[in-house]
Order: C-alpha cells, then structure tokens, then sequence
C-alpha cells in the first residue's frame, strides 16, 4: 500500500511493510547494520516503545537521528473510567483537540476492544450519542490502530485479543484509513490480532462493504439493522434511504463470511412480536447472527430500554424460526460507556451534519 500523504515521517500511519521499508532505506543510507531497522519496527507494535528514547536497545546517537526523522505519535490520554463489571473506558485527545472513545470489555480470557473511526459521527441515528454530538473529521489510519497500541503502553498493559469498529463514526465512511488500520491490527509484525477476531460494523454502506469483501483476510462484518422494514428504519436511521434494508441485507447475503446483525431494542418501538418475526425472515436470508443489544441508558436519548419481558419473547420468536441469537450483556452501567457519551460529558456537542456536508467523508 502507498505511504499516506500529509505526515511523510510518521512510522504509525502506513502498514508494517511500508514501516519496515522506510527504516531499511534509512539505515542503508547511515551505513547501520539492517537488523537495527527490525528493532525499530518491533517497537512500533509488537513491543510498542513510547518514544525513540525508550528504545534503549539502540545507540543513543541512533536514537537520536530517529527522532529527528520520524516520528511515533501518542494519543493523549484526557480521562480514564473502570466499572464494577470491569469494563474500561477511555477517552483520548487528538492533536486538533477532538476527542473519541475506546472501550475495553473483558470477558473470560477474552479482551475485547471497541474502538472508534472517525470523531463524532455524521450519520444522525436517533438513538446513538455519538450522532447527536456531530461529525468533526475522519481519523487518519495511525489515531485508530494506536488506540489499541496506547492501551499496551499502560503501566498495567491492556492487550487486545478481539477488536470491534463500533465506537464512534461508521468506519466504511472512512475506508482508506481503515483498510490500513486493518493491516496494522492484523499483520504479524503489527498487532497481530486475528482476522477472524475483527469485527468492522457498518450501518450498511454497501461500496465499503464491497471492499471489505474483497480483502483476502476473514475479517468479520457486523450490520448495524435496529429495524426489520424500511418505513421504521429510515425514521431511526437516515441513511435507510440512501441504502434501503433490501440492498443492505442483500450485501450481506453475497458476503462470504458469518455476518452479524446488530439490533439495539428499543422499548415500544423494535421490540414487538410483528419485528421479531420480520426480523427472523431477514436473517434466515443471509444466514446471519442476531446480537440483541440492551439499550443503554447513558445514550438513550429520549428511547427507553425494552422490558424484560419483551426482550424475552423477541429472542424466543427468532429461535423458534431458526435463527440463532443471543443477548448482549449489558456492561459499564455505573460509567459512561454509552457510545460517545463520555466525549460528549467532557468536550461537548457540535452542530450535527450530514455526510454529504463534509468533503472528508468518503467511501471505498
């Protein structure tokens, strides 16, 4: 893949191949045995130093020049929340003062990390915090990777076994930093982290669905539905209407891969035994997973969470039709894990916008 343009020094923002090829340039050019080039490059990820500094293993002098030419950024860390469930939130500053979230979810030897791809969404879903504080700007391919890197850089390290893009923004708006971002989390000089333990969500842009599609690696594609008919669909979810339910469950039909269907129930709204049955037909179509996912209360927005009752008969009329679904466990009640909730309590809301305002956003 091609450096990406506008930071032509920074190690972070292109694929390890690309790292590595730089640092071989570098040391050919100073007459430094090679292998001082692999030491850089495993500090990048693999082994992540803060800065060249702490990269003791290398000759100050050399250390020095690295500085000088390269650079390995940092996401300043603003706030840090743990819940009695053991979910962990962070809240990370950007160097043009935009925030975004990262959440890390443990579960058995399981650590799940949900991160974000762009600050702020523009998308507008009625029902996410994330949309209601506006989109600000794309992240570039380094400000997504390393919210995985800076959790190892903690004085307890964090390490990721699975990671899910669905924090804030909808990442197949923002796919050529993405596209990179997954090299990076998946290559063994990266992060190294398991296709088949990505997850990219989209609420359905169906050219970024494409492209993931046409990656060789397993990555997992995960449909953000909330809705089993267009009418209620486009009136919780705007973009429905660029992308209509049929086209979006049809591209998860052609996906070669298990597709997950993500459905946030909402009390009165989603939750009834007519859209449980809708929604059992749309998954035996593509042969998708149902995650019935808990409203959370800190980004409801005006929503109220379904009953138990009612999430009880909806999960028993999608298996009564065959449809395999499970109930989402709802984590960081006692913290501000809702999505964007923390970003919006501590930094604030902008104008909401739509995708089309924002020449930034683009798609594969």
């Amino acid at each position: 893949m091609p450096f990406l343009m506008g930071d032509q020094s920074n190690l972070l923002n292109c694929t390890p191949t690309d790292a590595a090829a730089r640092l071989d340039a570098f040391m050919t050019a100073r007459g430094v045995p090679a292998y001082r080039g692999a030491q850089v490059a495993h500090r990048l990820w693999k082994t992540p130093a803060p800065d060249f500094e702490a990269m003791l293993e290398l000759p100050a002098s050399l250390r020095a020049e690295l500085a000088a030419t390269f650079s390995i950024p940092r996401l300043p860390l603003v706030t840090q929340q743990s819940s009695a469930d053991g979910t962990q939130k962070f809240l990370f500053r950007l160097r043009d003062g935009e925030g975004i979230e990262t959440v890390a979810i443990p579960e058995g030897d399981r650590l799940t990390l949900c991160i974000s791809s762009q600050a702020g969404c523009a998308l507008q879903c009625a029902f996410c915090a994330t949309g209601a504080m506006g989109f600000a700007r794309n992240l570039e391919a380094w400000e997504i990777a390393a919210q995985v890197r800076e959790l190892l850089l903690l004085d307890t390290p964090l390490r990721a076994t699975n990671v899910v893009f669905m924090g804030m923004g909808e990442p197949l708006m923002n796919w050529g930093a993405v596209d990179v971002a997954l090299t990076i989390l998946n290559d063994p000089r990266g992060l190294g982290i398991g296709a088949r333990h990505i997850t990219v969500s989209t609420v359905g842009i169906l050219p970024g669905i494409e492209a993931l599609a046409a990656r060789p690696e397993q990555f997992r594609l995960a449909l953000s539905l909330h809705a089993p008919t267009d009418a209620l669909r486009h009136s919780l979810m705007p973009i429905n209407t660029k992308y209509p339910l049929a086209a979006v469950v049809a591209a998860a039909r052609e996906f070669d891969r298990r597709v997950t269907f993500e459905y946030v129930l909402l009390g009165g709204v989603n939750d009834g035994p007519a859209q449980a049955v809708d929604l059992a037909r749309l998954a035996r179509e593509c042969r998708a997973f149902v995650n019935l996912i808990p409203l959370h209360p800190g980004g409801s927005l005006g929503f109220t969470p379904s009953s138990r009752g009612a999430t009880a008969a909806f999960m028993r009329t999608l298996r009564a039709r065959g449809v395999t679904a499970a109930l989402r466990k709802s984590r960081g009640l006692d913290i501000s894990a809702a999505c964007g909730q923390l970003r919006v309590e501590r930094l604030g809301r902008r104008a909401p916008g739509s995708p089309e305002e924002h020449g930034q956003v683009h798609i594969a």
